[in-house]
């Protein structure tokens, strides 16, 4: 049977499926990292560690299966809008100057049958319901992007910090490292730091392949796959994560420290004793998935235009 779906729904479920693999993929490279730090014969510490896993992975479960909810349902009044004249590319002077009633009786031009009329009031009324959704939803300092802001700018404040925002294009963990470089005077780019760290990557496969698993099944890569990987970080738009911030301590000989706002804060290359790297680790920022942005010191961004931070 064909996919009678309209292109705009079919991204929209394989934007979400992608982002649904990137997290499964992204959750258990961290569970693997929490395993591997639990001291070995520490019954209590595994425990702890277990039991953080669980909530961790049942989070996730519960947060994806809201979104699949969510699209379902966005697909189905899609397909409901899809079958509606005006959705068929009538145009509305059109629609309002030839109707035909339930009955089958050609109207008088620019007459609504009373079908139509209801049609469109229940139309209104549904677009009016989305739009104070949105407006509520933007407002609600209980929604999780809000609750996630607040608590992220209250660690900044502590630290004299502001956020240089990155964009989000998939390249948001290199553009926050090289704005820190940028401003060590350490001048290099895009492409030349994820060569870099794809080759690194494949020179230390050791280091890397047993934390990697396939975010559809959760089986551990074969060298072939974990190949591959390494040619997206270095050709592709792939995001990074924690096995990428790792690769680029051991190149740049830095320490980076990514600040979150639910966990501790996370430090990689504490072996390098000079100042780190600073990052943000943002869950809920985007819809499409994690992301990641640079800080300024508070004093320098005063009387300094944001583009020149």
């Amino acid at each position: 049977m064909a996919d009678t779906r309209s292109p705009e729904v079919s991204t929209n479920e394989e934007k979400m499926l992608h982002k649904h693999r990137k997290e499964k993929k992204e959750l258990q490279a961290k569970i693997q990292a929490l395993k591997h730090g639990i001291p070995k014969g520490d019954k209590k510490k595994k425990k702890e560690i277990m039991g953080e896993i669980s909530k961790m992975e049942a989070e996730l479960a519960s947060k994806q299966a809201e979104e699949r909810k969510g699209l379902e349902e966005n697909m189905e009044k899609a397909a409901t809008e899809s079958s509606q004249p005006q959705e068929n590319g009538l145009s509305e002077q059109l629609e309002s100057s030839l109707q035909i009633d339930p009955s089958g009786e050609e109207q008088k031009p620019g007459k609504l049958s009373k079908a139509q009329k209801r049609r469109n009031k229940k139309a209104a009324k549904e677009k009016e319901r989305e739009q104070r959704i949105t407006e509520e939803e933007k407002n609600n300092v209980y929604s999780a992007r809000n609750v996630e802001e607040g608590k992220l700018k209250a660690i900044l404040t502590q630290r004299e910090l502001l956020i240089k925002e990155i964009p989000s294009d998939g390249h948001c963990l290199y553009n926050a490292v090289l704005h820190q470089l940028s401003r060590r005077g350490i001048k290099t780019g895009i492409e030349d730091l994820r060569r870099q760290v794809a080759e690194y990557m494949r020179s230390h496969v050791d280091d890397f392949l047993c934390f990697l698993s396939k975010p559809d099944t959760g089986d551990p890569y074969s060298l072939e796959e974990y190949g591959q990987y390494c040619d997206e970080i270095a050709t592709t738009a792939a995001w990074g994560g924690q096995h990428e911030i790792s690769a680029m301590v051991q190149i740049l000989k830095l320490p980076i420290q990514v600040l979150q706002a639910d966990g501790p804060v996370l430090t990689i290359g504490e072996e390098y004793e000079t100042q780190p790297v600073i990052l943000t680790y943002h869950r809920h920022a985007f819809g499409l998935g994690e992301h990641y942005n640079s800080v300024v010191p508070v004093k320098e961004s005063k009387n300094t235009k944001p583009d020149d931070l």
